[in-house]
């Protein structure tokens, strides 16, 4: 098949092409661009259905009739359509395809008759581009099984305002069904992988879920300058993620934005729902309907947290799911020699993370905290059971904890000194602090596993349980210390949170509103930290960590790159 009509990476579940179908998939992940943006402000008019006429309405036969959204199935070809509008009169049909951007230029030499000079350029001829042609094509052959006589089809480029005609002859058709037989093939066979070093990735929205550089650089055996992975991903999440924790407020929307309310109606906040990108609901907050309906249609994740921060439930928007990816993930977690691989790697890379915040932030480290740490992680690399990896976690964890009070100012710190990491239920701040914290940090990774279409239940290092998400506390491990663990020491030490924020009662110690709010101010400014990647060397927001992580333990557990690598920082 023509490289060119598939310039990004085709999945089994989905055979797609970005100018024969109206939008791109991966494993069932659509992401929209400014691309596919400006696609729908062109098809705004033309998406709206045609209104059928009123009995009064006088119809003049003679006239074509504008036919939009018309919608065609063919079952012998296995193929579904929708066209932008079809132009009927009688038993003629005229598929018309609206595209944003331009025809493509064919260079064109001047008549031999023509007086100009040699070098002046060469004219340029407008022409249907090869998947446009395809795609009007396949919708002709719709109309002609429909019964319609279909001689001519047209192609709208907004861009130069410019109507092509296209005719539609044996030519045409036969070139429209090698495209469908193409792409039904890829669809049925298996996930191929991504393309090397193709610059029509840097303007494909589905790059950072495709991992195209990623993946080869992983795969390369002895990777060179051409494979260092391009800074195309988005460094920064400029998406707006949602806390809603006041009492009594409710979330709602109002036209194409997303309203958050006090519990006297009051407008708190309103946001556009393109530029949400998660929702959490704490304690009593409440959300419509509605807002459900709206946020669902959009892939927008919604979770509940308890009072104290803890994950209760998530609303999956039921989105497509990638059957391979699933697949991979039960077949290759059944296997103890995976889970032992995953295993040690997430748990390696904590325990160095652990030993860079110890060192970063404690005031007086004895010198063997850090080398215990390394030993510690050593073994936890070279473990050869799961149980093992444990092992070396827990003591880890000892080491860690025990001087974790180093790293805090004042008497706050004395009291956890005392109390030691105690979570059920947090007896001190910072205790209260760091639970609320892998609470928030959990709701992201379940996030960004679903949006890598993985299960976040069946895990590799923690046992799956009933209500467990398993596989987001494995992806969490590396991130604790940098992200939850750093938040807390941050926050107490700039003075971001102190006593007055917390409320003690006999059922522990919890934020009060005031302290949620300083808390949730800090949790945004460290997901927003940009760190640089170990391997790829390039720099992400922790955000954009998380979910580069996700997809990379899919593209793991497909057998798309050979290892893994968690991020550590020094």
């Amino acid at each position: 098949m023509d490289e060119s009509l598939w310039p990004v990476r085709n999945v089994a579940e989905y055979a797609y092409c970005p100018r024969l179908f109206y939008f791109m998939e991966v494993g069932g992940i659509f992401l929209p661009s400014a691309d596919t943006e400006k696609g729908l402000a062109v098809h705004r008019r033309v998406d709206r259905p045609s209104a059928e006429p009123s009995d009064d309405e006088e119809v003049d036969a003679a006239k074509p009739k504008s036919v939009r959204k018309l919608t065609l199935t063919s079952k012998t070809l296995g193929l579904t359509a929708t066209l932008d509008i079809a132009e009927i009169s009688g038993k003629v049909a005229v598929p018309v395809e609206y595209r944003k951007g331009r025809p493509r230029r064919a260079a064109m030499a001047p008549p031999p008759d023509d007086p100009g000079e040699a070098e002046e350029p060469p004219l340029s001829c407008p022409e249907a581009w090869p998947t446009d042609r395809a795609q009007v094509g396949l919708q002709a052959i719709l109309l002609k099984e429909s019964g319609y006589e279909a001689p001519k089809a047209v192609l709208y480029y907004a861009a130069e305002k410019l109507r092509m005609d296209i005719v539609v002859d044996g030519v045409l058709e036969s070139e429209a069904l090698s495209v469908l037989e193409a792409a039904k093939q890829c669809a049925a066979g298996q996930r191929p992988l991504p393309l090397v070093n193709d610059a029509r990735c840097v303007r494909c929205s589905l790059q950072p879920i495709c991992l195209p550089d990623e993946v080869n650089r992983q795969r390369a055996v002895e990777p060179s300058e051409e494979m260092t992975p391009r800074k195309i991903w988005p460094p920064r999440d400029d998406g707006i993620h949602v806390v809603a924790q006041l009492q009594g407020v409710k979330v709602g929307v109002k036209g194409m934005a997303m309203t958050v309310t006090d519990k006297d109606g009051w407008l708190l906040k309103d946001a556009p729902l393109a530029n949400v990108e998660s929702l959490s609901l704490l304690g009593s907050a409440q959300i419509s309907t509605q807002a459900v309906h709206a946020l669902a249609d959009k892939g927008i994740p919604i979770a509940y947290l308890s009072a104290a921060g803890r994950l209760v439930a998530m609303v999956d928007p039921l989105d497509s799911v990638s059957a391979d990816i699933r697949r991979a993930q039960v077949k290759k977690l059944e296997m103890e020699e995976v889970r032992v691989a995953l295993s040690k790697a997430l748990i390696s890379a904590k325990i160095m993370n652990q030993r860079t915040l110890l060192m970063r932030n404690h005031s007086v480290l004895p010198e063997n905290v850090a080398t215990d740490l390394i030993k510690e992680a050593e073994g936890a690399r070279r473990a050869e059971s799961v149980d093992s990896v444990r092992g070396h976690e827990g003591q880890a964890a000892a080491i860690y904890f025990r001087r974790f009070a180093g790293m805090f100012k004042g008497p706050l710190a004395a009291e956890f000194d005392v109390n030691g990491r105690w979570r059920r239920p947090p007896p001190d701040p910072i205790n209260a602090c760091i639970s609320l914290a892998y609470s928030m940090l959990t709701h992201e990774c379940v996030a960004a596993l679903r949006l890598a279409r993985l299960e976040p239940s069946i895990g590799a290092y923690h046992v799956s349980r009933p209500s467990r998400p398993a596989l987001a506390l494995d992806l969490m491990e590396p991130f604790r210390p940098i992200i939850a663990d750093s938040i807390a020491v941050a926050a107490f030490n700039r003075g971001e949170l102190t006593e007055g924020h917390f409320q003690r009662t006999a059922a522990g110690c919890a934020l009060t509103d005031a302290g949620r709010k300083a808390f949730f101010n800090a949790y945004g400014r460290r997901m927003d930290v940009e760190v640089t990647h170990p391997v790829f060397e390039y720099r992400l927001s922790y955000r954009r960590m998380l979910v580069l992580h996700a997809r990379m333990i899919a593209a793991w557990l497909l057998g798309e790159v050979p290892s893994l690598a968690f991020l550590t920082t020094r």
